[in-house]
């Protein structure tokens, strides 16, 4: 189809043009009609004088798909200053049943359920496509910024033979006749390919099986994970990890100039868990940091440092999984980090356990279900971390969104299957 995008407009003022698009919005007036175009560029407005074509308007409902060939005429008041006279209208599907609420209006009023059960359409809507597209925008910020480091892009499996993560439950499947599960991380994975390439990342999907019906918790949510090699210890993990987040809030900034973004400081504030207890008011034998606990610290950081981000390092070695890290000179505590951003955990990483003898010590002996990934360490790893952000929340949180479904494309919880 020889067409333009309507951010093209404006260069082709005087010219006769091809758009083609949804039925954004009618406007019909005594003696002007106003047809609002849609295309994944933007808004174009069409001016319809013409008595027939106003009559054939008022059969083009709301997100019929149009093709309008016509006059592009300099309009300051039109968007992008521009707009198309003299236009011939061609539909290019029957008319369009009425969405179950106005895509037109800046805000979708429809409850988020409703909003779920008709994904397909609600994601046309300004507010849900600019999330989509931050999200897109993030991972190509993560990506270009490791890609500049020397990073390297792996692929691991999503259907695994033993459980990644302590503390997480599992989707078990049928696998050929043998049990199987789909993959909570490529943990093992990315930790057997820094003996490859010493420094990997990957963008996929992962899935937790947890029964929690939150604002913060999907069943499936894309992981942005990241391994190296030849660390001192965490804290290389934790430098790495500010840049990747300074590279992913650029990149949305550059495709969403409009959005404004929370500055990342040079160096982000940092403090140990025993610390973060007694700044959140949580008793000192507290083995976790509960949400209200994040948000005191989320407070807290903004408070002391300015900053919306906080590290949150030493977190009990007994709510972390078997490869962490012990703390040097404080075995109860690792060698691991949570990112606060808002008063929300983002990230959680660490130094992981690089010798054969450590995980064999830590697992008790018992290699039952992960006998092929403890038996690299035999062949000589180096000092590794890494981490993983959620990029659902992630991208929530980046917009100010109260639910990590509103920025999901068709999400997975406790509930949903479809659409």
């Amino acid at each position: 189809m020889q067409r333009i995008l309507s951010s093209q407009l404006p260069a082709h003022a005087g010219s006769t043009v091809t758009v083609a698009g949804w039925v954004h919005r009618r406007r019909v007036l005594k003696a002007v009609a106003f047809l609002i175009l849609r295309d994944r560029a933007g808004l174009v407005q069409i001016v319809i004088t013409d008595p027939d074509l106003r009559e054939q308007l008022e059969e083009l409902t709301e997100e019929t798909v149009v093709e309008v060939t016509g006059l592009v005429t300099i309009n300051s008041a039109a968007p992008l200053g521009v707009e198309i006279t003299e236009p011939v209208v061609r539909p290019l599907s029957a008319a369009a049943a009425p969405p179950p609420f106005d895509l037109y209006r800046p805000l979708l009023s429809a409850t988020l359920p409703t909003q779920l059960d008709h994904a397909s359409v609600a994601l046309r809507h300004a507010t849900r496509r600019r999330a989509v597209t931050a999200a897109a925008a993030a991972a190509e910020g993560f990506r270009r910024t490791l890609d500049a480091r020397g990073f390297t892009e792996i692929f691991t499996p999503k259907i695994v033979a033993s459980a990644t993560e302590g503390g997480a439950n599992v989707f078990g499947i049928d696998y050929f006749g043998s049990r199987a599960f789909l993959a909570q991380s490529p943990q093992f994975y990315k930790q057997l390919m820094v003996g490859v390439f010493e420094q990997v990342y990957e963008v996929g999907p992962v899935f937790r099986a947890e029964p929690h019906d939150t604002a913060r918790h999907l069943a499936q949510y894309t992981s942005l994970d990241v391994e190296l090699g030849f660390i001192e210890d965490h804290r290389d993990v934790m430098a790495v990890l500010r840049d990747v987040v300074a590279g992913m809030t650029d990149a949305v900034s550059e495709r969403l100039p409009g959005v404004k973004m929370p500055d990342v400081p040079a160096e982000i504030p940092a403090v140990h868990f025993t610390t973060a207890l007694e700044i959140a008011g949580a008793p000192d034998d507290e083995p976790d940091l509960a949400p209200a606990h994040e948000r005191a610290l989320g407070e807290w950081a903004v408070r002391e440092h300015g900053s919306d981000f906080l590290f949150v390092t030493g977190y009990p070695m007994r709510k972390r999984p078997f490869y962490t890290h012990p703390e040097p000179g404080r075995p109860t505590h690792s060698n691991s980090f949570d990112l606060l951003f808002r008063g929300l955990e983002m990230v959680t990483g660490g130094q992981r356990l690089h010798e054969h003898a450590d995980y064999v010590a830590a697992l008790n002996g018992d290699l039952t279900g992960v006998e092929t990934y403890v038996e690299a360490f035999r062949h000589g790893m180096p000092p590794h971390g890494g981490f993983a952000i959620g990029l659902e929340r992630f991208v929530a949180r980046l917009l100010g969104a109260t639910n990590v479904r509103e920025v999901a494309v068709f999400p997975r919880d406790l509930h949903r299957l479809t659409p």
